[in-house]
């Protein structure tokens, strides 16, 4: 049993994107999903989809790839706040990643925010991780 599913999650993103895979099935949470569709709003995932019944749902995530150099969308990527080490930020707290380039993913009482959305709406939360 994986104690930190958020990174579990995003592990398995990068390592199937290096490998050049077209998908990957995670085991679905709808906190997973929550995060895996803010991923595709900015760009960093082409498609999601729920898949089976009961115990045995999945989220199959098709990854994203540049067409002219064929590289993976996603960079890399950091994770900040852990299961031993929860980090909180408030909304003056949250500067840009990689100068503009990337992104920071929160969790926050209005749902799960970039870090550009957590700015304009004033709003703090758990720094999940960053992406780019």
């Amino acid at each position: 049993m994986v104690g930190d599913t958020i990174g579990d999650f995003i592990v398995r993103l990068t390592n199937a994107g290096a490998i050049k895979k077209t998908s990957v099935s995670i085991p679905y949470s709808s906190f997973k999903m929550a995060v895996a569709e803010k991923l595709k709003d900015m760009g960093y995932v082409k498609d999601i989809e729920k898949k089976g019944k009961k115990i045995k749902k999945t989220l199959d995530v098709v990854l994203k790839y540049n067409e002219s150099t064929g590289e993976h969308a996603i960079q890399g990527v950091k994770r900040i706040s852990k299961p031993g080490r929860r980090l909180y930020k408030g909304s003056r707290e949250i500067v840009p990643v990689r100068y503009g380039h990337g992104a920071l993913i929160l969790s926050t009482p209005k749902g799960i925010l970039s870090d550009k959305e957590a700015r304009t709406q004033k709003v703090g939360g758990e720094a999940l991780f960053e992406i780019w």
